[in-house]
């Protein structure tokens, strides 16, 4: 495994072939598969694009995908046989000796296990004489073949040195296939593998296949042990991914390229895990994360007094200010918010957003290490004279993440000190940060903290919002001390948004939330009201308190429960500086969880708040 090939299905791409050649090469992929289609479209002929390859150091790897070959009718049988004659003149301009054979999903498709193999040794025996190969693969639709036990079937069958199998993990997992098998062939027979990893979603597996299929660490599938049991069982070619997804086709090439080699190195490092023997060379170990030393928001003129002032009345006091640059740091507990008046925004005066986040680690150099050995570059950055030396990647959504160590010579000394003491408003410290995330980038952003921080995704849910649906998903640490929250926008919307574009907030944590929120409004804190309805709702589907239902009522608390036992209180400040806003929250009992099912109330009031109240009616 030390010497893998890492290829990719030019499938997985957007725009021409040539800009996908160009973003595979730049990304670091050693070969490709061609997509029939994307050659046909391009205006290059079949020996230019090998030589387009060539310079750009790829090999072609595979040639795909020959549909319905066998037949039931013999005259339909000789005219794929004459086209397979055809695409063996292809294959041979592109220098490559593979051809994908799909299961056929015809009417006409063959039954019979004899008359299949006769065919399928037909077809191979005139690419044999070429020196081609023919890699049959079980389509999981596919009409009698649509496991890789039955293609393997079929192979054994045919008994020709030029067929063999290609497998692909998602055609196996989809149809909860066993991996394990794959020791019972014999390794010659393994010609190609395509990788992809996929939600677990209850849909027509073919539609499952063509919109929502994933790079490797982005889905539910345990591609590290589907690779154990194919390399293990004698594999020996490249590891290509092969992923057919809406979001992909349609999002820059490059960006998805290195998305895509960092799902393969990031399963290489989850083979080794599970496989020492594989000997795979794996990035630096991602250090532990300790929690949040500071979220920073970019602020300007005239959001930076804004949320200044929401914080002095959230409890929070202006300590510090940067030696070199307009930066203010408030605190409250262990809590830290900068503000970083030094970011431009050209277009948006008023505009304040999550612009950094700050995580600690108990070696920032070795997750400096981590993080550019799964491409993500650390950002070149300048600082003055005696200023910590911090290192930064940024994430899918723009965000800079710092690793962080805290202590009397870490980035607080950059901060002189402003006279004024911490805070004591009920804040203990920071819970977790929600960021919404570019519609092409929630899957890959999943990926991102899971590679790069070792943080663990979990489980995407959606919620019916009043905008449309959203997705959510968490990563978190082991320990729960690093907690993000990611959502997006389910669909692209249209031009009627009258919420919070591309919301973001920081929820910071409390003992005794009832406490907490009662000063803050004392001291001016812009806190959300809730509609009366919400209110009346929890207390008929929930056992509280009529202490507690009064904070409710009074306070625009919010209140959920997990099943098992944990609740969730909390309550959101408005909106600040056009999509930042503050939340306060309590877990009770256990509660693992972000208060998503009260995400449409939150949103529908915030609405509120920044529209106009309609007229009364005459």
């Amino acid at each position: 495994m030390t010497d893998v090939r890492r290829s990719i299905a030019t499938v997985c791409l957007s725009g021409t072939l040539e800009d996908k050649l160009a973003a595979a090469a730049r990304a670091g992929f050693d070969g490709i598969e061609v997509f029939e289609p994307d050659l046909i479209a391009s205006s290059w002929a079949p020996a230019e694009i090998a030589r387009r390859c060539a310079d750009l150091g790829l090999s072609v790897d595979l040639y795909q995908p020959f549909r319905d070959l066998d037949s039931t009718d013999p005259d339909r049988f000789a005219r794929n046989l004459r086209r397979a004659e055809r695409k063996f003149d292809v294959m041979e301009q592109l220098g490559v000796d593979t051809v994908l054979v799909c299961s056929s999903v015809s009417d006409d498709a063959v039954a019979d296990a004899d008359r299949l193999a006769e065919q399928l040794a037909g077809a191979a025996a005139r690419a044999g004489e070429r020196g081609l190969r023919l890699a049959y693969e079980a389509l999981a639709w596919g009409r009698h073949v649509s496991t890789w036990e039955a293609s393997w079937d079929a192979v054994r069958r045919a008994d020709s040195p030029a067929l063999g199998l290609c497998i692909d993990s998602f055609h196996v997992l989809s149809r909860g296939g066993d991996p394990a098998g794959f020791a019972q062939v014999p390794a010659d027979k393994f010609f190609f593998l395509q990788l992809a990893d996929a939600p677990r979603l209850q849909m027509d597996v073919l539609q499952w296949s063509r919109h929502h299929r994933l790079f490797p660490g982005q889905g539910a599938f345990d591609l590290a042990t589907f690779l154990r049991c194919l390399l293990g069982a004698g594999y020996t070619g490249p590891l290509s991914l092969e992923v057919f997804n809406d979001v992909f086709r349609q999002s820059d090439p490059w960006r998805t390229a290195v998305d895509a080699m960092r799902s393969l190195v990031w399963l290489e490092e989850a083979l080794g895990a599970v496989w020492p023997a594989a000997g795979t060379t794996a990035p630096p170990p991602a250090p532990d994360l300790s929690g949040h030393s500071f979220v920073e928001l970019g602020v300007d003129g005239v959001s930076g007094p804004q949320v200044g002032s929401a914080l002095a009345a959230l409890g929070f006091a202006h300590t510090g200010q940067h030696r070199s640059k307009p930066v203010q740091l408030w605190e409250q507990g262990t809590a830290k918010v900068l503000l970083n008046a030094s970011v431009t925004r050209p277009a948006g005066a008023g505009v304040a957003a999550v612009a950094a986040l700050g995580l600690e680690s108990e070696d920032p150099g070795r997750s400096a290490a981590r993080a550019e050995a799964v491409l993500a570059p650390i950002l070149p950055r300048t600082r003055g004279a005696n200023e910590a030396d911090l290192s930064a990647v940024e994430a899918p959504d723009g965000t800079q993440i710092f690793f962080t160590r805290t202590g009397p010579e870490g980035w607080p000394a950059d901060f002189l000190a402003t006279g004024a003491a911490p805070a004591d408003g009920g804040v203990r410290g920071i819970d977790h940060v929600g960021l919404t995330q570019p519609f092409d980038a929630f899957d890959e952003a999943g990926l991102f903290y899971r590679a790069v921080l070792g943080l663990e995704p979990h489980a995407v849910a959606e919620v019916a919002a009043p905008y449309g649906l959203i997705r959510t998903r968490s990563v978190t640490d082991t320990s729960r001390r690093v907690r993000l929250a990611l959502s997006v926008s389910a669909l692209r919307r249209g031009g009627w948004t009258p919420g919070v574009p591309d919301p973001q907030y920081v929820a910071l944590a409390t003992d005794d939330i009832v406490g907490t929120v009662t000063r803050m409004r004392a001291a001016g804190a812009p806190l959300l009201p809730l509609p009366a309805n919400y209110a009346d709702d929890l207390e008929a589907r929930f056992d509280l308190p009529q202490g507690l239902l009064a904070a409710v009522r009074e306070h625009g608390l919010m209140y959920e429960e997990d099943g098992e036992g944990g609740g969730y209180l909390h309550a959101a400040t408005s909106v600040l500086g056009d999509r930042v806003f503050f939340e306060v929250v309590q877990r009770l009992r256990g509660y693992d969880g972000y208060g998503s099912t009260d995400l449409p109330v939150r949103m529908a009031a915030h609405r509120r708040a920044r529209t106009p109240a309609p007229a009364p009616v005459a």
